[in-house]
């Protein structure tokens, strides 16, 4: 038996989120290829002179985009870069979620009544997913490469990076250790807005369902309440995202991006050249994605706290 201490400390409820998310990763991850590459679509390049894609492949649709991948470069390929994914998610998730406990118990506190103020919460979701996001978006950079190297060689482009550890050498190699984070600014806002919506809101609506309805703390409500945090999380966190890829995704030279000069940069010269919606591309494989995710993140977190005799989320 799990000494009280341990079951919840830091290190422990670290482990329990982190793997709480390498398997809701693991189950979602070819919605997140899918959502990478439309979110590049109609993105101009620094020279297009003699390699591009057809006018069809350019402007697929979230179902062609994902039947496309699977015919064209392999069913496996949807699973492409899902390595330093799970990387990302072991630094990510587990850094986000015991933050936000931490920040909720330690920090700001709950009320006089057992409630945790909305503000409190949308403060806390902001300042988790922030330092998470920080912390893991070395794994992030490398997982967006590695998404895009099928198509890459479809536009007959050389190879860009063989594997995970080539990736890092890579960036090391050509951008020194601050290339690690390159893109790290629209990816961090983009943790921030996503952990508001999804943090701030599982935590409230799920305490809000305990205290005001007849549900008790079991998978019902567990569902109901990420339904509604993955729904806000693809709101908020779409337009930082697009940024956040093609910041990541573009061609650099001497460690300077060629396309954008920040994210500000960015996010004008998408809106200018694509219109409004260009920043919420993606949305629907992001929310088709965040809702899957966050059902079976949230279902599996709850229930091995449970078994491990740790108090519910």
């Amino acid at each position: 038996m799990v000494s009280l201490t341990r079951q919840e400390s830091f290190i422990f409820k670290y482990t329990l989120s982190a793997t709480s998310a390498v398997v809701a990763e693991s189950v979602t991850y070819p919605l997140d290829l899918t959502k990478t590459r439309l979110q590049i679509q109609g993105e101009k390049g620094h020279h297009s002179m003699g390699h591009s894609l057809s006018h069809s492949a350019q402007h697929r649709g979230m179902i062609a985009t994902t039947v496309g991948i699977a015919k064209e470069e392999g069913v496996r390929k949807l699973w492409q870069g899902v390595t330093p994914a799970l990387y990302r998610h072991i630094v990510y998730s587990g850094s986000r979620m015991s933050f936000y406990e931490m920040l909720r118990e330690n920090v700001f506190k709950k009320d006089s009544d057992g409630t945790f103020s909305v503000w409190k919460a949308t403060l806390s979701g902001l300042l988790a997913g922030a330092a998470g996001q920080f912390l893991s978006s070395p794994a992030d950079l490398v997982k967006v490469q590695m998404q895009m190297e099928g198509r890459r060689r479809l536009e007959g482009k050389p190879r860009r990076v063989k594997n995970t550890a080539h990736a890092f050498r890579k960036i090391l190699s050509e951008s020194g250790v601050r290339g690690l984070w390159t893109g790290w600014v629209p990816n961090v806002q983009r943790a921030a807005l996503v952990n508001l919506g999804d943090l701030a809101t599982y935590d409230t609506v799920k305490h809000t369902i305990l205290s005001k309805t007849n549900l008790q703390d079991n998978y019902i409500t567990h569902t109901l309440s990420s339904a509604c945090s993955g729904v806000i999380a693809a709101l908020m966190g779409t337009p930082a995202d697009v940024v956040k890829t093609r910041i990541m995704n573009q061609p650099t030279k001497d460690g300077k991006g060629l396309l954008y000069s920040g994210s500000v940069d960015c996010l004008v010269k998408t809106v200018r050249q694509e219109g409004f919606l260009a920043i919420y591309k993606g949305l629907l494989p992001i929310w088709a994605r965040m809702a899957p995710w966050s059902l079976v993140f949230w279902l599996t977190y709850e229930e091995i706290r449970k078994l491990s005799g740790t108090s519910s989320f």
